[in-house]
């Protein structure tokens, strides 16, 4: 494997991608890509609570699946691609030699 994640780390953001509401912002955010999206804005495509956003997205940004930055008073989230891509590439690796 190049440049793999180790067992523990993917199968920690795997779990962490594990819960639907979870899974749902990470999606999200790997849409809108680089630019990210604001918090309130996270909050109103899911129809949850702010503090369950919050909750969540402090779950993937402790693993590292996303990053948060300030914008004066916004908090900006956004994939972090080089994680994503790692736990992409071990899912790919692990599932190589499934039938078609």
């Amino acid at each position: 494997m190049t440049e793999s994640l180790p067992f523990a780390v993917a199968a920690r953001c795997l779990a962490e991608l594990g819960h639907p509401s979870r899974l749902q912002i990470f999606s999200l955010l790997a849409e809108l890509g680089e630019t990210g999206c604001k918090v309130s804005d996270i909050q109103q495509a899911l129809k949850l609570p702010k503090s369950t956003v919050s909750h969540h997205l402090a779950e993937l940004a402790g693993i590292g699946l996303i990053t948060q930055t300030r914008e004066g008073r916004v908090l900006r989230c956004r994939i972090d691609a080089h994680r994503a891509r790692l736990v992409q590439q071990f899912i790919n690796q692990c599932c190589d030699g499934l039938p078609d």
